[in-house]
């Protein structure tokens, strides 16, 4: 199966986020939308989670991305996907855990995120990284139309040494960003 890690997106990743995005949302951004992120907003951040393919000298294959932005204070989980066969690995904890790290390390205090009120899984994942519930969104998303939970981790609180086990743990590493 491989190990995993985690390092920031490039542009040249798009093709492969793309993929990722319409694989995992009924109603996903496009590539413009993806694009616009990864190159023109100057608050965006990607990561990817890329598996390293054993025996095969050094390849990869991306199997899941996180998009957040960091502004002012706030830490804001836009998209987060990772590919089915690879969930349930902690990678998707690996990608929020890092973004949180980013944001702590620029100033951000709290970090927020919407998700659609029938998503179990990733609502559980959230509520074991400690955000907890805010308020509803009714009808916020289409395709189909379904409320949105807000939710909020005030403050943000390191989780180096946490974070450094659990991905261990769970196959992954880690590339320090530069």
């Amino acid at each position: 199966m491989g190990e995993w890690i985690i390092e920031p997106a490039t542009v040249e990743a798009l093709p492969d986020i793309l993929h990722i995005e319409e694989a995992c949302f009924s109603a996903p951004w496009t590539r413009k939308m993806l694009e616009a992120e990864l190159s023109g907003n100057p608050f965006a951040h990607f990561l990817l989670a890329k598996q390293v393919l054993p025996g095969e000298a050094g390849s990869v294959s991306i199997v899941g991305y996180l998009c957040f932005w960091v502004v002012f204070e706030e830490v804001r989980l836009m998209n987060l996907a990772v590919i089915e066969t690879m969930r349930h690995k902690g990678i998707a904890r690996a990608l929020v855990m890092q973004a949180l790290e980013i944001g702590l390390a620029q100033a951000a205090r709290c970090a927020v995120l919407e998700l659609r009120a029938s998503n179990h899984a990733a609502h559980a994942l959230y509520q074991s990284l400690g955000f907890r519930d805010v308020t509803t969104r009714p009808t916020y998303y289409t395709n189909p139309i379904e409320d949105a939970l807000l939710m909020e981790l005030d403050p943000i609180v390191s989780e180096s040494g946490r974070l450094t086990q659990e991905v261990g743990r769970e196959g992954g590493h880690i590339r320090p960003l530069q």
